[in-house]
């Protein structure tokens, strides 16, 4: 028994994470360009969406992220999709203790990188995670991250969240699967292989 771990995220071609859902999503560090997804929405866009969340078992959120899902998708009805969001498993990493109100969500009080190892050897299936740009880097240094599907827009935006931020931890990783949208989005799976290797072209 264990789950795999996979990052679904949206990132600028420089590789900002922050805001892309709206102005005011998330303006820490001064952050002003809220809004950068929408303009590039397409039926691509969504054929590529739709079976992210129908392929996942569950969803692994950190506390901010939480707080601005679960203020949406419990009001979103199931013909407009969200049955599937609303009934699957959800954990929120925080080393606070909260009181979710948020259907079938787990909270998971400590150390990021030990309660989510946890939950990948306690459960099977598929467990996604969305937005959660610190989360991420946590689980990035304990090596946990199974698998990266990100969609890269065509823009650039010079500061903000990075996926990938200064003093990530090394990774080699293997593309998988790439698809362009008729936007200029582009679709790139890649699965974690371990540690780099390294050569020279001399």
């Amino acid at each position: 028994m264990a789950s795999k771990l996979v990052v679904s995220t949206f990132v600028s071609l420089d590789g900002v994470m922050q805001a892309p859902g709206g102005p005011g999503e998330d303006e820490s560090n001064g952050f002003e360009h809220g809004g950068w997804l929408p303009p590039h929405v397409d039926e691509g866009f969504n054929r590529i969406m739709g079976p992210q969340f129908e392929r996942a078992d569950g969803m692994l959120l950190g506390r901010r992220s939480y707080d601005i899902l679960a203020s949406h998708w419990p009001n979103v009805s199931d013909e407009d999709g969200g049955a599937k969001i609303n009934s699957m498993a959800k954990y929120v990493a925080t080393r606070s203790p909260m009181k979710a109100e948020w259907r079938n969500t787990e909270v998971l009080v400590g150390e990021a990188a030990q309660t989510v190892a946890d939950v990948k050897r306690r459960t099977d299936g598929e467990i996604l995670v969305q937005g959660s740009s610190d989360l991420i880097r946590t689980l990035q240094l304990a090596e946990l991250v199974d698998e990266y599907r990100l969609l890269v827009f065509p823009v650039v935006l010079g500061k903000g969240k990075r996926l990938f931020a200064e003093g990530t931890t090394p990774a080699g990783l293997k593309l998988t699967s790439t698809t362009t949208t008729d936007a200029g989005v582009v679709y790139v799976t890649y699965e974690w292989a371990g540690k780099p290797s390294y050569g020279s072209v001399v």
